[in-house]
């Protein structure tokens, strides 16, 4: 577990799950030789890679040239981009496609792509013949360093997101640092929003490194995202080792997600989910600081670094309250009816409560 750094091949970080272990590469220019990697590692007898129709366009090719000069026989099926193909329809479509190319149990898929694909790719994986591997490419920060770690997969259903998924490890994730080069600024800002919690919950000095570097990130000055994205990997790698299936340990990634996926929810999806989890974020500090949790400074700090990087921290006026609550009773984090919280206690350590009183939410949301 933890991260080592291997001369001229960028950055490894390892989960260290035991018979389900794998590791995360990181290095600029990667996508290309992913192929020859898998070739070595024997994973599967050849692969379908998954991208939304976007993603293709931009990164397939590179993808698909490799796997193929690697020897490795490779197929592309493609969806329609955007969280309204994170449904069952999608996956489906997507297995119909994969029966009719023939793949059998020997086989595997690659998720290139963000964070729909990586959980679209990953709960195909396990349903398909009851499972088959899958690896994950992710193009986007929020998939490099959130979504693509940990084998969470899943789905949307109208009632609410990520309702219908699995556990489900991948074999190998494969993070190019280069790809951070063609996202667009709003999907840069999707991902700082999950950069920034992991100091919140984990480490109080990788929170002050993202205040001080912020230029620095936002200019995606390689170097400095490498370090970024390695940390963020790390951190998950070992909280995900504590608690893979999120009965405890694991349940401090979901800070901002409370009301994060709430607000994102009555937004009929159109809001990005990291600028979601950053109101959610700002609106747990809040929370926290009203109950005494942790102090008004420390609170105005978290809003201060979120807003630097390009983020909101109230909530959109025209998204009714009332809407908004109606979604956290069906959070994946609600029992009986009481939502949880993750709420910090000081910079770099966080506590999960069901203790939040109606009127702090309501104040939280109104903020």
């Amino acid at each position: 577990m933890g991260q080592k750094v291997s001369a001229g091949d960028g950055k490894v970080v390892q989960v260290g799950l035991a018979q389900r272990a794998y590791e995360i590469v990181i290095r600029e220019g990667l996508l290309g030789d992913v192929g020859r990697d898998l070739a070595e590692h024997n994973i599967a007898r050849r692969y379908v890679v998954v991208a939304d129709d976007r993603v293709a366009s931009l990164f397939a090719k590179v993808l698909l040239d490799g796997l193929k000069a690697a020897g490795l026989e490779a197929d592309l099926l493609t969806f329609p981009h955007g969280e309204a193909s994170k449904n069952m329809a999608t996956v489906a479509e997507l297995a119909g496609g994969l029966a009719r190319l023939g793949l059998d149990r020997g086989d595997g898929l690659i998720a290139l792509g963000g964070g729909v694909t990586g959980d679209i790719t990953g709960f195909l994986a396990s349903i398909y013949m009851r499972g088959i591997p899958f690896v994950q490419v992710p193009t986007s920060l929020l998939a490099q360093v959130d979504s693509s770690v940990g084998g969470k997969t899943g789905v949307d259903i109208p009632e609410g997101k990520n309702l219908v998924g699995t556990f489900y490890q991948p074999r190998r994730v494969y993070i190019d640092t280069a790809v951070l080069a063609r996202l667009p600024e709003e999907e840069l800002l999707n991902g700082l929003a999950e950069v920034i919690k992991y100091g919140v919950i984990y480490d109080a000095d990788f929170f002050r490194q993202l205040a001080a570097q912020r230029e620095a990130v936002v200019a995606r000055d390689q170097e400095v995202l490498a370090a970024v994205i390695a940390r963020c990997c790390t951190i998950k790698a070992e909280v995900v080792v504590a608690d893979e299936r999120e009965a405890d340990r694991r349940r401090i990634l979901n800070f901002g997600h409370t009301l994060g996926h709430a607000v994102e929810g009555a937004s009929g999806y159109t809001l990005a989910h990291g600028l979601a989890v950053a109101i959610g974020m700002a609106a747990a500090g809040e929370i926290a600081a009203a109950k005494g949790m942790w102090s008004r400074e420390e609170a105005d700090e978290l809003r201060r670094v979120i807003n630097a990087y390009g983020l909101p921290v109230t909530v959109p006026r025209q998204l009714d309250r009332q809407e908004i609550k109606k979604y956290l009773k069906t959070d994946k984090k609600t029992v009986a009816g009481r939502p949880f919280f993750v709420l910090p206690v000081t910079m770099g350590s966080v506590v999960i409560t069901d203790e939040v009183p109606e009127e702090l939410i309501d104040q939280a949301l109104n903020n």
